[in-house]
């Protein structure tokens, strides 16, 4: 393996010189600095991680703590195009990154915590987790730095996406095309959830529109069978609803199945509104109504505050980072 001695043997200068050349310092004059890095690059020297972690104390390693209750892992579309952008911005900055679990090491299981710690890791963003489980909340309460996606935490920063206003957009679009029965098959119990049904109602109180206990129903994000269910059982009602919200874009699809079921057509016998703009959004037919999130700023923030956080901890803000999301009208919602 190459050495920082090499180089400095074969440029005939100092091992010192040749660190403050590798590091961009500027009191080494610009002809030098190139010169050694091009001999650096030709001779193959790569810097070892090991004893930067020494020098800097840190191993410019960010974890990632990411899970669902349904295990759709990395096929998870919305919180995929997040973390690949937290992914992009991090190697951007120098950093790589790991996904952090509670693993077995020498036949004990650590905790997300420990297995920070073990790793090294010089912060983590957290999304897509029960925040609320004693090991979340350890590793929330450690020192750790620790940004958040979507979940607010006092004294942590957190990026969310904007889902009252995003409700609102919607509700408001909706409306404007003349509907005024409208139903929501809303997704599991949990703060964004909480966010969008309250801006619902609220939305709908606002234009005088009330709903009826008949019209809320209750699935999961990113379930379609069960969303299917949800929305048969809102096409049998007597007086059943012109328009119906699903939880998210992916659910989406089983509401289109059971109107389709139905003999019914989408959009002039009921429409339908997503949430997310995943791709699957506009390859259905018609194109859904839904709100896209945006996915490249979420994980753009959460990377860069999580950065700050690291390297000057002592100027960079604890805040709430709401990220607006683009109303796509697509065409699956009817203009009465």
């Amino acid at each position: 393996m190459v050495s920082m001695k090499d180089i400095a043997a074969r440029c005939n200068v100092s091992v010192a010189t040749v660190s403050k050349a590798l590091n961009g310092y500027s009191d080494i004059g610009r002809k030098k600095r190139e010169e050694i890095q091009a001999v650096a690059k030709e001779m193959g020297y790569f810097p070892n991680s090991s004893a930067r972690a020494l020098k800097t104390n840190r191993t410019y390693d960010l974890g990632i703590l990411f899970a669902d209750n349904l295990q759709s892992g990395l096929t998870h579309d919305y919180f995929a195009a997040i973390l690949d952008s937290f992914k992009v911005t991090a190697e951007e900055r120098g950093y790589d990154i790991t996904f952090t679990s509670m693993n077995m090491v020498a036949n004990r299981r650590m905790s997300y915590y420990e297995h920070c710690r073990y790793r090294g890791l010089d912060g983590v963003v957290i999304a897509n987790i029960d925040f609320t489980t004693p090991e979340v909340l350890e590793l929330v309460r450690s020192s750790l730095p620790v940004v958040t996606i979507d979940y607010l935490f006092d004294g942590r920063i957190a990026v969310v996406s904007d889902n009252v206003k995003g409700m609102n957009d919607l509700v408001d679009y909706v409306c404007r095309m003349g509907h005024t029965k409208i139903a929501y098959i809303h997704g599991d119990d949990n703060s964004v959830t909480r966010d969008r049904v309250s801006s619902f109602y609220r939305a709908l109180y606002q234009r005088g529109i009330s709903v009826p206990d008949s019209y809320i129903r209750k699935s999961r994000y990113r379930d379609g069978d069960t969303t299917m269910y949800r929305m048969q059982e809102l096409l049998a009602l007597q007086e059943r609803p012109t328009c119906v919200f699903t939880p998210d874009d992916f659910s989406a699809v089983g509401a289109y199945h059971a109107v389709q079921e139905a003999g019914l057509r989408i959009p002039e016998d009921i429409s339908i509104v997503g949430y997310d703009g995943i791709p699957v959004s506009q390859a259905l037919y018609p194109k859904l109504t839904t709100l896209k999130q945006d996915t490249k700023q979420i994980g753009k923030k959460a990377a860069t505050e999580l950065i700050a956080l690291i390297e000057t901890p002592k100027t960079t803000l604890i805040e709430k980072y709401l990220i607006e999301g683009l109303l796509l009208e697509g065409g699956s919602v009817r203009k009465m």
